[in-house]
């Protein structure tokens, strides 16, 4: 049996000989002939790759943060203050609150509330408590930021209440362990039908169920092997293999459902837009307005969140993680299951 080019329409019909052929009531399909063959596989990667390219553009050509969470420890008052002297100098940068004593800001930035707090009148003078498990960049800004606009004149102390893993002096780690099976998940999708074209429904199902439980343990213990997350086996294994299941079920639908033009679509959505909205290499509160929401429901933006939480910040953005990995599966399982009805198929006992 010839082997089916990636994403075609109809995969397991047009993996047969050619004309008057059917499949219960579905006819064989042989793909594109003439003109079309020659140009529509050179304007779909066109497309994709201007579209990569203006979503990275917009992304990071002059990333700048918008509405960050930073706290004062002192009175609304004292915080009012604060967002006025750091608005005059990045307007629209950060959002100021105001928290009771160091204890409640240490707290804040160990729970991922506040990416850093700002203590003006501490024990031993002014202080900035930051996360350094955000990233150097993040850290680079608040830290600066906080001294630029320190109202007694005297440059306040830094002090890192929740540094980053010393074997990951790039602060990339969390977003590689997450992506890598993001990018495995998309293949997967595809790969199932190019390879089985004709197994039925609950053998794709319980191939899909192998690969998201395998994937997550395979990437914990590569995690491990190397000691770079400070994070339990079992919950990035668990974690990253929702991320696993998600994407592949949503692109087996895509796929399944809109041939050539679904596989297109998941690769825009999972590996161009949900890439350059994980925060991965930027906290969410750097994107352009209309980038940010994509970051917190789209798998690896949910997906980045949770294992970093899960490493660093006591579980911040686990729980809504779980959630909405598991809806992106439960609509591609339904969606895939509704397709194969659509199409008359006879899924089970083949």
């Amino acid at each position: 049996m010839p082997v089916t080019p990636i994403g075609t329409r109809g995969t397991e019909d047009r993996s047969l000989p050619a004309m008057g052929r059917h499949i219960g009531s579905a006819p064989v399909r042989t793909g594109l002939s003439g003109n079309r063959a020659v140009f529509a596989p050179v304007a779909i990667v066109v497309v994709i790759g201007a579209i990569f390219i203006s979503v990275y553009l917009a992304a990071f050509h002059a990333p700048v943060p918008r509405d960050l969470p930073v706290a004062v420890v002192g009175t609304a008052a004292d915080a009012e203050r604060m967002e006025a002297l750091l608005r005059d100098r990045a307007p629209h940068a950060f959002q100021v609150g105001a928290l009771p004593d160091e204890s409640a800001g240490r707290a804040a930035v160990e729970h991922g509330e506040v990416f850093a707090v700002y203590e003006p009148r501490a024990a031993a003078g002014p202080r900035v408590l930051y996360a350094g498990a955000h990233g150097p960049s993040v850290t680079g800004l608040v830290t600066d930021a906080f001294a630029r606009a320190a109202t007694d004149g005297e440059r306040p102390e830094s002090l890192d209440v929740v540094p980053a893993s010393p074997r990951d002096t790039r602060g990339l780690v969390v977003f590689y362990t997450t992506f890598g099976l993001v990018l495995s998940g998309y293949l997967f999708g595809i790969m199932t039908y190019q390879l089985a074209p004709r197994i039925a429904l609950r053998q794709r199902l319980a191939s899909l169920a192998v690969f998201g439980a395998g994937g997550g343990v395979v990437v914990a213990a590569v995690v491990r092997a190397f000691d770079v997350l400070p994070a339990p086996f079992l919950g990035v294994a668990g974690l990253v293999a929702l991320v696993a299941l998600a994407v592949g079920a949503a692109t087996m639908t895509l796929v399944r459902t809109f041939g050539v033009v679904g596989s297109s679509s998941a690769a825009v959505l999972f590996m161009t837009l949900g890439n350059a909205t994980s925060g991965g290499s930027l906290p969410a509160y750097f994107l352009p307005g209309w980038l940010h929401p994509f970051s917190f429901v789209l798998p690896v933006g949910v997906g980045v969140r949770a294992v970093n939480g899960l490493a660093f910040f006591h579980g911040d953005g686990v729980a809504r993680a779980v959630a909405v990995l598991s809806a992106w599966t439960l609509a591609g399982v339904i969606g895939l299951r509704y397709r194969e009805r659509a199409l008359g198929r006879r899924t089970e006992g083949h």
